[in-house]
């Protein structure tokens, strides 16, 4: 089975990845005009569509494609539109409308502290306890805002133990069918209803390792961890060498422990390797994080951390977090593709149906929210949150159906700004999308959800033709050889966004065939960190 080759232990962070714009595969342009008395969705814009699928890179491989009037929901085009392909993170586009339309675009997560033990003087004796919702958003800092409002409440002892509680969702770390060999890959982390993560992209449960050469020849590398903590251990048994030198420096995780190793070289002058890593067990990192915070405000706590323990009923809450608004966890969530937010989100919904914060629960809830927006859930498979999973099954005609569907959901609005921008070059808007179809009429136009895995690719979502006319389209190409095929699907939109399709007026963009400078696109464009898109 084909899988993405992950390059996050395969060459060092800052020369990870290429820059790769689509318009210079766009250029070349052929003009295709239907018959007067041919209908919109008439030969014109099959021809076109047809000569981009055409392409040689999709030799022996498999593409479903749609294209539809946004307003009538007439399609205008249809190509293989049942066949069910692995759509990749295109998956995280039934995710999110779920999540939206079931939990609300208001929903907040909450970590709190709480006690059943009485508090004498400054100590509580008893237990304290630190309870986790689902939030993967959770930093350091906010962690050590917790530790600090329950010092300012006057408390600096506890005769108990810290108690780590994610019982809201299973303890099922992994979904279905993911690769064993990502397992220290950040965007393959573990899920925890109590997690952490180490910067504002959110990734939750795993720390960022960066290493820079030492002062001569032979001397370790100097390596830190981000946030700052105990639970992981680095094992460095890298060198420095001398500049001019092969740069071989990898850093892992070892499967079942949270020893990172730091191996290979590193020359000097060399500029700084940074990856993201994930940790093994990311309630005990919380735990621990959280543990440090509280003995840096002066809060003493006898035992060590007790993980997986349900908070008992009547708890009092000494301290308490609330999450950004899901409304505003939908543009981290969609325009970076972040894998461990769709899970997290799916096990939320499942407890939020069902009272069970489990992988099965979560999915059967967003299909029974799909069956009820006309999506035809038996025509397909969703395995996961996220899209990791190749077990995932889905016609371009159901992700077209979802698309036109949501348009009229009061949510709606606040939804779709959460997709990509074509070539909108500020991270936090264009997303993945922020370096494709610049210079062509798709550029701040259209906005999609891209996806990405090895020999599957998918772009969907909405784009205005030349007459002001919105279109959705969801292209997914699969079993191709090829390095990238996304310029066939830029091809697709540019072409689009080019044409005036009520008028039967179509002007085909011709992509490029695979280029040197053409990212392998294995992995989706911000999982490749912390290169540019």
């Amino acid at each position: 089975m084909s899988r993405p080759v992950n390059p996050v232990h395969r060459r060092r962070g800052h020369r990870r990845g290429w820059i790769w714009t689509a318009v210079a595969g766009l250029a070349c342009t052929l003009t295709l005009s239907s018959p007067a008395d041919a209908g919109p969705s008439d030969t014109g814009l099959r021809n076109a569509i047809d000569a981009i699928l055409s392409d040689a890179r999709l030799d022996g491989g498999a593409a479903s494609v749609v294209i539809a009037d946004a307003t009538t929901r007439e399609r205008l085009y249809r190509h293989d539109a049942a066949d069910r392909l692995m759509p990749a993170s295109n998956t995280k586009l039934p995710t999110s409308v779920a999540a939206m339309a079931l939990l609300g675009p208001d929903h907040r997560y909450t970590t709190d502290v709480l006690a059943t033990g009485i508090v004498r003087g400054s100590t509580l004796h008893g237990d304290l306890y630190l309870r986790g919702s689902g939030d993967p958003t959770m930093l350091a800092t906010d962690y050590d805002r917790l530790a600090a409002d329950l010092a300012a409440s006057g408390i600096d002892g506890v005769t108990g133990r810290l108690v780590a509680d994610d019982t809201r969702f299973d303890d099922q770390r992994l979904g279905r069918s993911w690769a064993a060999d990502d397992e220290s890959s950040y965007y393959s982390a573990q899920i925890s209803a109590l997690t952490l993560a180490p910067d504002t992209d959110y990734d939750a449960g795993t720390v960022v390792v960066e290493a820079v050469p030492g002062n001569r020849p032979g001397d370790r590398p100097q390596v830190k961890l981000t946030p700052s903590n105990d639970y992981v251990r680095l094992d460095i048994r890298a060198s420095t060498v001398e500049a001019g030198h092969p740069d071989t420096l990898t850093v892992e995780r070892r499967h079942g422990t949270n020893t990172i190793t730091v191996s290979g070289d590193i020359p000097l002058g060399a500029e700084a390797t940074k990856e993201w890593i994930t940790v093994w067990e990311p309630t005990g990192y919380a735990a621990a994080v959280f543990a440090d915070a509280l003995a840096d405000h002066g809060v003493r706590v006898t035992g060590s951390p007790r993980l997986g323990r349900a908070t008992p009923p009547g708890a009092r809450t000494l301290a308490s977090h609330r999450s950004m608004p899901l409304k505003e966890l939908m543009h981290p969530f969609m325009k970076l593709s972040n894998n461990m937010h769709a899970e997290a989100l799916t096990k939320t919904i499942g407890h939020r149906a069902s009272g069970r914060g489990t992988w099965d629960a979560g999915l059967a809830a967003i299909s029974g929210y799909l069956a009820k927006e006309g999506v035809r859930t038996g025509s397909l498979r969703q395995a996961d949150g996220s899209g990791l999973s190749r077990m995932n099954l889905v016609p371009a005609e159901e992700l077209a159906a979802l698309l036109l569907s949501v348009r009229d959901a009061p949510w709606y609005a606040d939804w779709k700004t959460s997709l990509p921008v074509a070539c909108a070059p500020d991270r936090a808007v264009g997303g993945t999308l922020r370096s494709r179809m610049c210079s062509t009429p798709a550029a701040l136009n259209a906005r999609a959800k891209t996806g990405s895995l090895t020999g599957a690719s998918a772009l969907s979502g909405y784009v205005t033709d030349a007459g002001g006319r919105e279109l959705v389209f969801s292209v997914v190409l699969n079993n191709y050889l090829a390095s990238s095929v996304k310029s066939i699907e830029d091809a697709i939109v540019v072409t689009l966004a080019s044409s005036n399709t009520a008028k039967g007026t179509f002007t085909t963009a011709r992509p490029p065939g695979t280029r040197t400078a053409e990212p392998d696109a294995a992995l989706e464009c911000s999982w490749r960190k912390p290169a540019r898109c």
